[in-house]
């Protein structure tokens, strides 16, 4: 059973996804795992991953992020910040889980988003799966004014564009698609597009996220705040490696040091985006790690 749910959280409304292993919706007695995605995707292109985690006898949410997919954009003057995020996370969960705990995956992006939630409220997570979302490279205090000015510079830009627009034609954005994922094969990027494209009344085409996210974020990454979350984490936590293909960090293995209770899993030919090109091994990941 598949259901969409409007969730009002901090001050948005979110669009969420909820598949339920049984057909009249019970939630009593089912587990329930919480899929955060990636920078620039959307909650349906968990779709390849879900139908085996429902075998497994889980619900399974997954909510747009704000600005992506169907979830409302800030409005005019706001931003997007990390603990905007953990905010709709909080919200959200509270919302559709209400006291209960639940795993939470968190992919690319939303592993960040993932540890800072569950390193603010552990007691809420009862496991903790992160699918390259260790966080991206460390940046130095001095990098922060230079960061500002260029934050400052893209929202001109961005404003003197009116947004940006979309590509011309489908053939258009599935080449946009494989300029950004050049590894993985054009037939997977096919059955992507329609998850992260729409169609406007006048038949434009639009990517669905907010042309806000593009620019750079004016707040620097310190991977120094960032393993406090995940040293304060108490549940236990799975690390899933994409290969050689995939995207690692430099100081990859000291990030993942300082979570308490760790699990590591390698898909090796899977590449960053791993929910699209080996589906079904990070279902088995998953569900071997629950």
């Amino acid at each position: 059973m598949i259901r969409s749910h409007r969730v009002r959280a901090n001050g948005l409304v979110h669009h969420v996804i909820e598949w339920n292993p049984h057909e009249d919706g019970r939630r009593s007695n089912v587990p329930t795992i919480v899929l955060l995605h990636g920078f620039m995707d959307a909650a349906r292109s968990w779709d390849l991953v879900v139908p085996h985690l429902l075998q497994g006898g889980l619900r399974v949410i997954a909510p747009d992020l704000r600005g992506f997919g169907d979830t409302e954009r800030v409005p005019q003057g706001g931003y997007y910040h990390f603990s905007d995020y953990v905010a709709d996370v909080a919200g959200i969960v509270d919302e559709l889980c209400g006291d209960a705990t639940f795993h939470l995956v968190g992919h690319s992006m939303g592993g960040t988003v993932a540890t800072l939630y569950a390193g603010a409220r552990p007691e809420r997570v009862s496991r903790l799966a992160l699918l390259e979302g260790l966080g991206v490279s460390d940046n130095p205090p001095s990098a922060a004014p230079l960061r500002m000015r260029r934050w400052l510079e893209d929202l001109e830009q961005h404003r003197l564009r009116g947004g940006g627009r979309g590509p011309r034609t489908m053939e258009h954005a599935l080449a946009a698609l494989k300029v950004n994922h050049p590894t993985i094969p054009e037939e997977i990027l096919e059955t992507r597009l329609p998850h992260l494209i729409d169609r406007a009344p006048d038949g434009s085409l639009f990517w669905r996220f907010d042309p806000l996210h593009r620019t750079m974020a004016p707040t620097p990454f310190r991977a120094d705040a960032h393993v406090e979350f995940a040293a304060r984490i108490t549940c236990p936590v799975l690390i899933v490696g994409g290969g050689p293909r995939g995207y690692h960090l430099p100081d990859e293995e000291a990030r993942i040091a300082r979570f308490p209770h760790v699990m590591r899993a390698e898909i090796e030919d899977a590449g960053h985006m791993m929910h699209w090109t080996r589906p079904l091994q990070v279902a088995e990941a998953l569900l071997g790690f629950l």
